[in-house]
């Protein structure tokens, strides 16, 4: 009745059913089921005052089950006789399990709500005991720092126009209430690694336990016993000698010391500002978390100031930097394809051939990319924004063989060969050898069919030739005429001829045919026609 009563306060004062469900944590379809006899009535918002009383009064009037104690009690013996059952369980089980356990294995029928009225009436102090909150014992100096991140609101970049979803990043020292905030655009893993060294920084130190929601950038999967911290997570705690310990998921009681402060951050850093772009933001925001929030009376703490708290108790507790600045790197998983290459961003690097099919780590920096198979280093790459990065020597070598044939190593193999092969590369390669690169390696691939002799030989005739070709000598090793006499040139020994044209001619044209060219045109005349 109470409840009721309520509702109709909320609604009779202006309010909206939906500002009136989002308040009072009642769904709208019962805002409307209860006000609906109020409407029908022609009683609207904004009227003559009403007192709980007047109210209480037209309840009991449209909703007269609610007045009888008896229709609310209908189901109390059933329940009661599970009374040690609820008891026990109370010590270290919610009242809502214990209702779900009763309906599914006992058969209760009675309701979620009736339950609860017969529990605070018949087991007060178990259901007292039930909802008492253990707060957390203080946090040494140095000892702990909880993480989290929270949603700002939108903003439009001015130089761009463009809308963004801001978030916070959150880091508070529970022990001094000091707490350093970065806005990031992109909730991933690099932004998550870079604002953990940022905070370190802004600290001057390092907590020796982090205590992180299970966020997916920092936790590949949620388990209380044996959280998966990622790659780049676990490098960077490792890097900076912390223990990383995941609060478990859905308890914000693990970590109540970021969870709390989250709104602050959200009024006092964020609502109303202006920024000029998201280096502006973080800046400002590193500016109002040592200022502002460092500066602020803190309760806990008995109104003293967190900074000052940090810095006269907890800041030389601290583990201490390293030297050497973190390197962040970028963790990623990928699966080597049949080109023997993995896609990392916008580019694609080799691995050896044998892992093809296989999943790989990758891990990317500024200047470098190693490829990480089972824990093992198999690969190095430098770094390239985007493109294509191969080592000939991750292909199987008949693979890449031909590729590696280069006009260099053409001219090696072929002075294996012999003087004669070494001329006839030299003379292929001599103007514009990758063109004619082709030509020189499928000379020397006759090798592999031919002896290096016989290759030799036959270079050596087509030279003789005229025509060292691939055509030429190929032609030659196939029909074996490589060892062959080279033939002769000139007269090739025979005696010469002194008889002159006619008598050179006398055998191959009739005596009556000469006769007759003779007397008809001379001698000039036979001569050009026997030519």
């Amino acid at each position: 009745m109470v409840d009721i009563i309520e509702i109709y306060i909320h609604w009779y004062a202006g309010r909206s059913k939906t500002q009136v469900a989002a308040s009072l944590g009642v769904d709208r379809k019962t805002i409307r089921k209860y006000l609906g006899p109020a409407e029908a009535a022609g009683i609207t918002p904004g009227g003559p005052p009403m007192s709980e009383a007047d109210w209480a009064k037209l309840i009991k009037g449209w909703f007269p089950e609610l007045s009888s104690r008896r229709l609310n009690q209908i189901t109390w013996p059933e329940i009661d006789q599970h009374r040690d059952y609820i008891k026990d369980l109370l010590e270290t089980t919610t009242v809502t399990t214990i209702h779900q356990r009763l309906r599914d294995e006992q058969k209760l029928k009675a309701s979620l709500s009736s339950f609860r009225r017969w529990v605070h009436a018949n087991l007060p102090d178990e259901a007292a005991r039930s909802r008492v909150t253990v707060l957390r014992d203080d946090v040494e100096p140095g000892s702990e720092a909880q993480i989290d991140y929270g949603f700002l609101g939108q903003w439009v970049n001015p130089s761009t126009g463009k809308r963004h979803r801001i978030w916070a990043f959150v880091m508070v020292l529970p022990c001094s209430r000091h707490m350093f905030v970065r806005p990031v655009v992109h909730v991933d893993q690099h932004a998550w690694t870079q604002a953990h060294v940022e905070a370190f920084r802004f600290f001057g130190g390092v907590p020796r336990r982090l205590v992180p929601d299970n966020l997916r950038t920092g936790v590949d999967k949620s388990d209380l016993y044996d959280p998966k911290i990622n790659k780049s997570y676990a490098e960077l705690a490792t890097y900076y000698g912390t223990l990383v310990d995941p609060a478990r998921a859905l308890h914000p009681k693990d970590k109540p010391r970021v969870e709390r402060p989250m709104p602050y951050v959200r009024d006092s850093f964020w609502s109303g500002r202006q920024f000029t772009s998201i280096e502006h933001m973080q800046a400002e925001a590193v500016t109002w978390a040592r200022n502002v929030a460092g500066g602020r009376h803190c309760r806990p703490l008995e109104g003293a100031a967190p900074i000052a708290v940090f810095e006269a108790v907890e800041a030389q507790t601290l583990l201490p930097l390293p030297e050497v600045p973190f390197v962040l790197a970028r963790w990623s998983t990928a699966t080597v394809g049949p080109d023997i290459h993995i896609k990392v961003g916008r580019t694609l690097y080799s691995v050896p051939w044998k892992l093809i099919g296989r999943r790989v780590d990758v891990r990317s920096t500024a200047t470098m990319v190693q490829v990480f198979h089972e824990s093992e280093l198999v690969k190095t790459h430098a770094a390239l924004e985007q493109g294509k990065r191969t080592d000939k020597g991750d292909y199987p070598p008949e693979k890449i063989a031909f590729q590696m044939k280069t006009p260099i190593w053409c001219r090696s193999q072929s002075s294996e060969v012999g003087d004669a092969c070494r001329e006839v590369i030299d003379q292929l390669l001599e103007v514009n050898a990758l063109y004619r690169l082709r030509a020189a390696q499928g000379i020397l691939g006759l090798r592999k069919k031919y002896s290096d002799s016989r290759l030799e030989a036959a270079c050596r005739k087509a030279i003789a030739v005229g025509d060292p070709s691939y055509r030429t000598i190929k032609g030659i090793l196939i029909a074996g005429t490589e060892t062959d006499p080279e033939p002769e040139t000139g007269d090739a020994g025979a005696s010469a001829f002194l008889h002159g044209p006619e008598g050179l001619f006398a055998a191959a044209i009739p005596t009556q045919t000469q006769d007759e060219l003779r007397d008809d045109r001379g001698r000039d005349d036979v001569e050009e026609t026997v030519r």
